[in-house]
């Protein structure tokens, strides 16, 4: 239950934060198809969940019965730490909402979004660091101060962004 409790308070691995893309098996795409989860195809013609997931309802997913594989298989960094009783509940969810609290500071420095735009701040935050509307000297630093949080407590060892 503990585990439950530490993702339905996070929910950065569906939520673009972490990863913007889930790849998918064959089997997984008629499924989430059925539910009306949209996707998308990498070039080389790939299907692929985005991140931000459509299926994610405030930090809850609701298609958790059809998740694709990628899904099931990964725990974060925290989600491990926890698993292993080597952080307490009260520490990992304190490590979420701190994160949380990083990605709002983001948000705050960040340009206003267009419509198309992503829904995920750290994916707004990582285009503007790449070349999209320049963040502030203040948005680079709280930009730069998420990231690295995310990749020490949730990342892991893995540091994917991708």
């Amino acid at each position: 239950m503990p585990l439950s409790t530490l993702c339905l308070r996070c929910g950065m691995c569906c939520d673009g934060t972490l990863f913007t893309h889930v790849s998918l098996q064959p089997e997984e795409v008629q499924a989430l198809r059925r539910r009306g989860v949209p996707l998308l195809h990498r070039d080389e013609g790939a299907p692929v969940l985005p991140q931000p997931c459509s299926a994610l309802e405030g930090r809850a997913c609701t298609a958790y019965a059809d998740r694709p594989a990628g899904c099931r298989r990964y725990h974060c960094q925290l989600y491990s730490a926890l698993a292993e009783k080597e952080v307490s509940l009260d520490e990992a969810l304190s490590r979420v909402d701190e994160a949380h609290a990083l990605i709002a500071h983001v948000e705050r420095e960040l340009p206003p979004a267009p419509p198309e735009a992503s829904r995920s701040v750290m994916q707004r935050a990582r285009l503007a660091a790449t070349g999209g509307p320049p963040l502030s000297s203040q948005g680079q630093q709280a930009h730069a101060n998420a990231e690295v949080f995310l990749d020490k407590h949730f990342r892991g060892r893995f540091g994917q962004r991708g």
